[in-house]
């Protein structure tokens, strides 16, 4: 363990220490930063908080925080934030390091003892309750975002939580109108503007959601998330050409990898030939995207690129069966392989931007990528021969608890196993788990009637995955990397989709662009998973009745 000499002796410099201290609570290393910490702090005649350095203060705040001590924490915290009564409480950013770590719950106890010794400061009701949303206790948030508001009538921050809340529970019309009367008051609140935005669109209400945006922008030219949610809205509106170019924003978000200018790959024109070039294309978020935007590998062969592709391991050997590559390396870590030299870097997202003027804006159609033969007629043992239909199901998608975003968003799209119990009483099917990951500890419970089939504890990536799809007669999936898979390969698929559904999937349709063997049942108010279910089975009765045939195809 690194540690200070005599404290007696302060170093004459903090600096080097100090930024440790944060290199290792950013890490999650909370202890190291404390220990590392406590000596500097523990000067004679200094009472705990009040050390001049106010960054020692606040660093030994979140070391605390995040070492389960949180009376002592608070205490640092609530006299930082006496000290600066106008700025953000300074706990807050507690959880977004405790976040980072998948150690959220850890957060509450540091905010519930702010709120304890600090009543009246709406400051801490306000970080509690937004912590209180992401752990989906929304009559708790509820509560400590109306004292928020209560003691600080005037904070924008808690009306849009307040908002926030009420829309996480479903509660869309309640949450406009926070929006509306905080927009009479702040016309040119942009935060309130982008938000009010993204409500509209998640009702599908396009041309007003645009204006927020457009208004939000006009306050905040260059603010990336602004920017990326205006781009999504204007993909769920159908204009792609127009968002996929703001999609580009995405680029300039903390935390983003960068891709310089200089070799981004431009858009493709009729006077741009791009035979011979050396192209690296990379896997940049889910799964699920990298699945959709493989379509446009063929047409980028075609005009004789050369293409090196990176992707997680997990894809690799479905990407390797795309014809005309040059090179399939992966990302994963601790040894990612390296890259060789190349005159562009298209990250695979911006592959819509580039082919947007092209003939091939949507790339090949399904099937464009395919299952491997020995690894089919390897799986094809591990599913049922009973002269019943084999459907394929998830229930639930990849949580990322470490991406406040994305873990919320999973709560929506998510269900319980215990939800489908309406298949398990379909006559003529047999259920196939294609589930991974946490949500197949629900097995361990069956609804009453259903029998599942499960080869998953074999599978070791997505190619045995995508064998196993394409030996089944259909897959029902909640929007996951499994729904891209299973229309990628051209094989029948349900999705059960949330309300507030992904920009690709549009609104107001059953089919999809991308997928034209996609049948998509949208929840028709949120959280109602029980209509989406048996919309399902209805489809599942008349497919093992032997209608399949216009389940798919485009209304």
């Amino acid at each position: 363990m690194k540690t200070i000499a005599d404290p007696d002796s302060p170093p004459a410099d903090l600096n080097a220490p100090l930024r440790q201290a944060l290199d290792w609570i950013r890490a999650g290393r909370f202890a190291d930063a404390r220990a590392l910490l406590e000596p500097l702090a523990a000067r004679p005649g200094i009472r705990p908080g009040e050390h001049p350095d106010e960054r020692l203060n606040l660093l030994l705040a979140y070391a605390l925080g995040g070492s389960h001590e949180p009376v002592r924490a608070a205490a640092l915290f609530c006299a930082l934030a006496l000290r600066y009564p106008a700025a953000v409480h300074p706990a807050y950013d507690l959880v977004t390091l405790l976040v980072a770590q998948n150690r959220r719950a850890d957060a509450e106890p540091v905010l519930q003892e702010v709120v304890a010794r600090t009543p009246h400061d709406g400051r801490a009701h306000e970080s509690l309750g937004d912590l209180l949303i992401q752990l989906g206790r929304f009559r708790d948030a509820e509560a400590r975002l109306r004292t928020a508001i209560d003691l600080r009538p005037d904070s924008l921050s808690a009306q849009n939580l307040m908002a926030a809340c009420l829309s996480e529970q479903g509660r869309n019309a309640e949450a406009d109108a926070i929006f509306r009367r905080v927009l009479a008051a702040h016309p040119d609140d942009a935060t309130t503007h982008a938000n009010r935005g993204h409500l509209l669109a998640a009702e599908n209400t396009f041309d007003a959601a645009l204006d927020h945006f457009r208004q939000a922008i006009a306050l905040r030219p260059d603010d990336a998330r602004v920017r990326l949610n205006h781009s999504i809205a204007l993909l769920k509106a159908g204009r792609y050409a127009e968002g996929w170019t703001e999609h580009e924003w995405r680029f300039r978000l903390p935390g983003h990898a960068s891709v310089s200018a200089a070799t981004l790959m431009p858009s493709l024109t009729p006077d741009l030939d791009i035979a011979g070039t050396h192209i690296l294309l990379t896997h940049e978020e889910g799964l699920g995207d990298t699945l959709m935007y493989l379509r446009y590998l063929p047409p980028l062969v075609r005009r004789g690129a050369r293409l090196t592709v990176r992707v997680p391991e997990t894809l690799a050997p479905l990407v390797r069966r795309i014809a005309g590559l040059h090179r399939v390396i992966t990302g994963d870590q601790p040894a990612p392989a390296p890259v060789p030299a190349y005159d562009w870097h298209c990250p695979l997202i911006s592959l819509p931007r580039v082919f947007a003027a092209t003939a091939e804006a949507m790339g090949d159609p399904p099937p464009y990528l395919t299952a491997s033969p020995e690894l089919v007629r390897h799986w094809r043992p591990y599913l049922p021969s009973n002269g019943r239909l084999n459907v394929g199901v998830v229930w639930a998608g990849s949580s990322r608890p470490d991406v406040t975003k994305a873990y919320m968003t999973d709560r929506r799209r998510s269900m319980k196993l215990a939800a489908l119990a309406p298949l398990g009483r379909v006559a003529g099917i047999n259920l196939v788990s294609l589930q991974k990951g946490p949500a197949t500890a629900q097995m361990a419970d069956l609804p009453d009637d259903m029998r599942l089939y499960d080869p998953m504890e074999d599978v070791r990536d997505m190619d045995d995955t995508a064998a196993l799809v394409a030996s089944l007669d259909v897959v029902v999936s909640v929007d996951t990397s499994i729904v891209h898979l299973a229309g990628a390969l051209g094989r029948p698929v349900i999705m059960l989709d949330r309300y507030d559904n992904c920009w690709r999937w549009l609104s107001g349709r059953e089919d999809s662009p991308w997928y034209p063997t996609l049948r998509i049942i949208r929840q028709p108010r949120p959280h109602a998973w029980d209509d989406v279910v048996a919309g399902t089975a209805a489809i599942l009765e008349q497919m093992a009745a032997g209608m399949p045939e216009r389940l798919f195809q485009k209304s």
